[in-house]
């Protein structure tokens, strides 16, 4: 208290100096309607700032959270958009009507990477679900924008997903203009392209057509983004197209995936290994 007293006397002079300042400011702001208007405009502009700046901190703070309710929504609309694909294939014939079970098979599990390879030759992926959340090895991985990869191993918390950009993963992938079907597969380069193979130099493929998963195939949903044909070369000795995808998902961003469980692959898997074994 007497140090507050002491500092008071000390600087009275400089302090009377700052009341009578803005006394006078006032009272021109008051009398003043040019002032007072110029005062009102000029406050209000700076406290719209700051609340603007509080609000822009308090929203990302809440990045996190938004971001995973935004993930869960996204598993919820990529169930919804599986069923009605398959409740109404576009390739089907007439008089075919899908089994319900069969076009609600699949099933959506939101998880968050934890650790993301794009350089090396065989890149994998880190994310923290694992068999405590039903995870399984064999199960699909996507992104909101297109395929990711396949898990490989699970512990408790955590599984590893062998990316789409490992020399050793394929995935059968069909164009949509036209209805040609081929693999998908990293030449182990570039994480933004990746090549289309098998895909007959008979047909008829367009630049800029999109490529997704095909119905070949039991661990994608049918119609999942892989990329957009980015460049189309044939050799006169070759059978085959040599074509380039640019690949729909940013794997230098990813942070939710979905793991897709099928729930009738089990059963798919008993019949193939009783025609193996019967051959």
């Amino acid at each position: 208290m007497l140090q507050l007293v002491d500092f008071v006397v000390r600087n009275r002079f400089f302090l009377v100096f700052v009341l009578l300042e803005v006394l006078s400011v006032w009272l021109i702001v008051r009398n003043n309607s040019y002032w007072g208007a110029t005062y009102f405009n000029t406050s209000n502009y700076y406290v719209a700032k700051t609340l603007a700046l509080s609000n822009s901190a308090k929203e990302y703070t809440k990045l996190g959270e938004i971001n995973s309710d935004l993930a869960n929504e996204n598993a919820r609309l990529h169930s919804m958009v599986a069923i009605l694909s398959q409740k109404n294939p576009t390739d089907a014939p007439a008089g075919y009507i899908p089994d319900s079970l069969f076009a609600a098979r699949f099933t959506y599990t939101v998880a968050k990477v934890v650790d993301n390879e794009t350089t090396n030759t065989n890149n994998v992926i880190t994310i923290d679900k694992g068999s405590a959340d039903g995870i399984k090895p064999g199960m699909g991985v996507i992104s909101a924008t297109g395929v990711v990869g396949k898990v490989r191993f699970c512990s408790e918390n955590y599984s590893v997903i062998t990316s789409i950009l490992h020399s050793q993963f394929m995935v059968s992938s069909k164009l949509v203009r036209s209805n040609e079907i081929g693999y998908a597969k990293w030449p182990g380069k570039d994480p933004n392209f990746i090549d289309l193979v098998d895909v007959s130099k008979y047909t008829k493929v367009f630049k800029g057509d999109s490529a997704v998963t095909s119905n070949q195939n039991s661990v994608f949903p049918p119609g999942i983004m892989v990329g957009k044909v980015e460049s189309v070369a044939v050799h006169p000795d070759q059978t085959f197209y040599n074509i380039v995808l640019r690949l729909s998902t940013d794997f230098r961003n990813l942070s939710y995936v979905y793991v897709v469980q099928n729930q009738q692959l089990g059963e798919q898997e008993a019949l193939k290994s009783l025609i193996e074994e019967r051959k």
